[in-house]
């Protein structure tokens, strides 16, 4: 009888409930960092990764990025040169080459960068993407073979060089050949200064290191999203190395826009048309002629447009 009991008391009920529990996808909500405040995902999705009411812009890939900004959200990849993918066998914690497989699963990217070719404003024009989500878009051999190629498609088609850094600064896993990078990049912008070629940078959350301190503060015009932090070495460091407090949104957009380290600070749904007048005006195209391109162009002729080296 005894163990009659224990066989009863240890049944294990079934879990009807479990039959018509509703499942809730984990990307529904979307959390705001400065407020905490709770974004329905698809609002924030259609106000291009900006939280609504706290105007906080997320980060966002290489891929949604150009998504935004090439018109009807079209454009060619641009191909990018194939590096060594661990020239110095470099291990910490984890071996380097195990770190980029991660990376390139997460992301569904080769490396940092991401260089696409398209019309803007119905401009033609080449646009080169950090994501900050490949290694914190940390630059390295790849990182700088992208931005140079990018540079080279832009001389080649004759079009505005547009560049969105996003960058913790240079890869540490490859050493004084990611410093390389720096020198090598600047001379690229020469190159496209040389040939009297626009070159805007926008500067993104973050932009930091070695990256700052080459080709994202060479820009002809330099732009910035609001908010986003930009310096060489970040607070926390500058603080303990000066050993005083630093003033209130210090590396800031707006605070670099005070004391004239930045052109102009500009709302991510502003930036395409923003970028569009500019590059038009320094390419000295006659006022309305890209409005009236965008306007009376079916998508169909527009894709082929983008396909097309202007002269």
């Amino acid at each position: 009888m005894v163990e009659a009991m224990n066989w009863i008391s240890e049944v294990v009920r079934p879990k009807i409930k479990t039959l018509f529990k509703r499942e809730t996808p984990e990307n529904l909500w979307v959390k705001c960092p400065e407020t905490g405040q709770m974004v329905f995902h698809k609002e924030v999705e259609a106000n291009g990764w900006v939280i609504p009411g706290s105007e906080h812009h997320l980060r966002i890939t290489a891929q949604q990025r150009l998504k935004l900004m090439f018109d009807e959200g079209k454009w060619l990849d641009v191909p990018l040169p194939e590096v060594a993918p661990d020239p110095l066998k470099f291990r910490d914690e984890k071996r380097y080459a195990d770190r980029l497989k991660d990376a390139r699963t997460k992301t569904g990217m080769t490396d940092a960068f991401k260089v696409g070719f398209g019309r803007v404003g119905g401009l033609p024009m080449t646009l080169a993407v950090q994501d900050f989500g490949f290694m914190g878009g940390s630059l390295g051999m790849a990182a700088g073979e992208a931005f140079v190629r990018g540079a080279e498609t832009a001389l080649e088609k004759r079009t505005p060089y547009v560049l969105f850094a996003a960058s913790g600064g240079a890869r540490m896993q490859e050493g004084i050949l990611s410093l390389m990078q720096m020198p090598r990049t600047t001379v690229a912008v020469r190159r496209l200064n040389a040939a009297r070629l626009p070159y805007v940078v926008v500067l993104t959350n973050p932009t930091t290191g070695g990256v700052t301190a080459s080709y994202a503060m060479l820009g002809d015009v330099h732009l910035a999203e609001p908010g986003a932090l930009i310096g060489f070495a970040g607070p926390r460091v500058i603080e303990q190395t000066i050993r005083e407090k630093l003033p209130d949104g210090f590396q800031r957009a707006e605070y670099l826009k005070e004391h004239g380290m930045v052109d102009q600070v500009v709302h991510r749904r502003d930036l395409k048309g923003t970028i569009a007048r500019l590059c038009g005006l320094l390419m000295q195209v006659p006022a309305g002629v890209a409005d009236a391109a965008q306007a009376g162009s079916k998508p169909e002729a527009k894709e082929a447009e983008a396909r097309t080296v202007p002269a």
